[in-house]
């Protein structure tokens, strides 16, 4: 890993070195705007899925088609651990890889360990928020991820090629903290998921007022 993103570095510099000075900042600026792009392409798509409480939607459950009630209720069960036991953590863990790879690049002066949690608390913030309310998991997923690329923007060290490079390079040294803040989002999910299935059972939910009708009803 080390010595290819070294060779990574020295290809980049080598290539700046032999363009004149007016083509290297057009390959900085445009390799800004690459960033901007899909730092923002990637939120706005995110946002859109993680912020739901019901990631999935596979209902898997349809394909239930025991008629014996406690082969029903087995069957469904095995079902549900399948969709958010063994499927929504390989979502999670996605979003979570790609979101911290970002944060590296956006981010100046920060080290890798602190950028993972970084990464876990927003995540997980967002999916606890979800279980309340979807619009303010929607705007929270939204509004931290862009606050700190707004921060970022404006820092003289932005996007630093040979930093992004030394923090890359120390991706491999934290994996075992990428394991275990990936095992604390789908723990704090089951957590959550349990809570959600007592609360509905009792019939305890709170009714949030969507957004929209609340602005109608006080016009």
């Amino acid at each position: 890993m080390a010595e290819v993103t070294e060779q990574i570095l020295n290809a980049y510099n080598i290539l700046l070195s032999k363009i004149p000075p007016i083509a290297q900042t057009f390959i900085q600026l445009f390799l800004l705007v690459l960033l901007v792009f899909g730092y923002a392409w990637f939120i706005w798509k995110l946002y859109r899925f993680i912020a739901h409480k019901n990631i999935l939607g596979l209902n898997l459950n349809k394909y239930n088609k025991s008629e014996h009630p406690f082969f029903a209720k087995l069957f469904a069960g095995l079902l549900y651990f399948v969709e958010y036991i063994l499927i929504l953590p390989f979502l999670i863990f996605f979003w979570f890889v790609i979101f911290a790879i970002f944060l590296i690049l956006i981010t100046e002066g920060i080290e890798v360990s602190a950028i993972l949690i970084i990464a876990t608390i927003i995540v997980a913030a967002i999916r606890m928020t979800s279980y309340y309310s979807e619009d303010l998991s929607k705007d929270l997923a939204k509004m931290l991820p862009f606050t700190l690329l707004a921060v970022a923007i404006t820092k003289p060290g932005f996007f630093n090629f040979t930093q992004i490079i030394t923090h890359l390079q120390k991706v491999p040294s934290v994996f075992g903290q990428i394991i275990t803040y990936l095992s604390f989002i789908i723990f704090l999910e089951i957590i959550l998921r349990a809570l959600d299935f007592t609360i509905s059972l009792f019939g305890l939910e709170e009714t949030i007022i969507p957004e929209e009708t609340e602005t109608a009803n006080q016009n």
